[in-house]
């Protein structure tokens, strides 16, 4: 996290904060006071405060929510207080991480309410910003869904691409599974299919769990009672807000959401100073 925050700063200070160094005495102290201004859920008060650490050790940092707690609009989220051009240096990058990732908890929290009741457990995707993969996963945790595989290495997930190469969905889950035998421990194993063919497929080869992509709610609901217990069962492609709830009706075990990450808008917050 370091080396993301230096790049993060070095990106917004460049070679130094002139307008700062222009206006505030040097040895000003002040107290900022991080507000949100929608209602949502906060994540990222680690990074935050990693931030202004980084700038400067002896800052003092006060959260004053937990990872992940939902809020109205106006909360106190956080204090810190210290050298006045060391806060200024940092508002922008801090804010930047804080709202980035508790826009993501917020929508998470949204849909995982929205399934509330139906078994089902919201995943998120590999549908990340580059190089922001590990901290917007920490956000989903914070907004209380699940994570799907951090990367290609920790699980086999068989999608069209590696079917159309490894000469259909039935042979390519056979590959998958043999491959998955020879290392411990073992990597979880998910098998993309797109028709309830492609299902009947990797059921027959032994796969442990399916991803029905873009299936409609009638194959979905065909799709789960062909599983029967035989494997667990994911439903994903263009999950919304709207459509969610009925999807995890249909009985599937899981709904993965690219949007958790890719869509996710900011949470509003600011940063107000006053001089100690």
């Amino acid at each position: 996290m370091d080396e993301l925050i230096d790049r993060a700063l070095a990106e917004d200070i460049g070679a130094g904060d002139v307008t700062a160094a222009a206006v505030v005495p040097g040895g000003a102290r002040a107290r900022a006071r991080i507000v949100q201004r929608r209602e949502g859920a906060v994540a990222g008060l680690e990074v935050a405060q990693a931030v202004f650490r980084r700038l400067d050790p002896e800052l003092r940092w006060r959260a004053h929510v937990a990872e992940g707690q939902w809020g109205a609009a106006g909360r106190l989220v956080a204090e810190v207080a210290g050298r006045a051009v060391q806060i200024l240096a940092g508002e922008r990058v801090a804010l930047n991480f804080l709202g980035r990732l508790s826009g993501v908890a917020t929508l998470t929290a949204r849909f995982v309410s929205a399934v509330e009741g139906t078994g089902a457990t919201v995943l998120d995707t590999r549908k990340t910003t580059p190089g922001l993969r590990d901290l917007e996963k920490r956000a989903v945790i914070a907004g209380g869904a699940r994570n799907h595989r951090a990367g290609l290495h920790d699980a086999l997930l068989v999608k069209e691409n590696h079917a159309v190469l490894g000469g259909g969905v039935g042979p390519a889950t056979r590959a998958a599974l043999a491959a998955a035998a020879a290392v411990e421990p073992r990597l979880p194993i998910v098998v993309e299919c797109a028709s309830l063919a492609e299902v009947d497929e990797a059921l027959d080869a032994g796969a442990p769990r399916i991803l029905l992509d873009n299936l409609s709610l009638d194959e979905l609901c065909e799709a789960v009672r062909r599983a029967g217990g035989r494997a667990e069962t994911e439903a994903s492609g263009g999950v919304t807000l709207e459509t969610v709830r009925v999807i995890a009706e249909t009985g599937v075990d899981y709904v993965s959401v690219g949007a958790l990450t890719h869509s996710a808008p900011a949470l509003d917050l600011s940063l107000g100073l006053e001089s100690l």
